[in-house]
């Protein structure tokens, strides 16, 4: 019997980075592949789940946990930033997340004050795009 990874979609606001993520991975996802959404807030779960995460959780907690036992992470960038994402992020969250063994895709954003070189300034549906094929090669499809 093979493991079920655990595919995680991290988001803050009003989730809309994270919904469109998992909108673009969802159908993709392998059978072995479970998608879990956490949001530093309600609405950024909420939306998330509407796209179609199977399971969600939000907060500080929620995030801690389910860093560590991810295979793969997507997400914004503020996510490993303390006080990212207009102070959403902790930095026990961004900890977490950084020093999560799993490998993680994020997503750049000017609105952070951070600047990724090497990084082409794309509007946010290439990024997502960018996002999810690299996701797919993480996962062999």
């Amino acid at each position: 019997m093979s493991r079920i990874r655990t595919v995680l979609v991290l988001d803050g606001q009003g989730g809309g980075v994270g919904s469109q993520l998992v909108k673009q991975l969802k159908p993709r996802l392998p059978g072995d592949c479970r998608l879990l959404c956490v949001g530093t807030n309600v609405a950024a779960t909420a939306a998330m789940l509407k796209a179609g995460a199977v399971q969600g959780a939000t907060g500080e907690n929620a995030v801690v946990y389910n860093a560590a036992r991810a295979d793969l992470i997507l997400g914004p960038i503020g996510m490993v930033l303390a006080n990212g994402i207009l102070g959403e992020v902790s930095p026990a969250m961004a900890a977490a997340v950084s020093g999560s063994g799993a490998v993680k895709i994020l997503i750049p954003s000017s609105s952070c004050g951070v600047r990724v070189a090497g990084a082409e300034e794309l509007r946010l549906e290439e990024y997502l795009r960018r996002a999810v094929e690299l996701a797919a090669g993480e996962l062999e499809l």
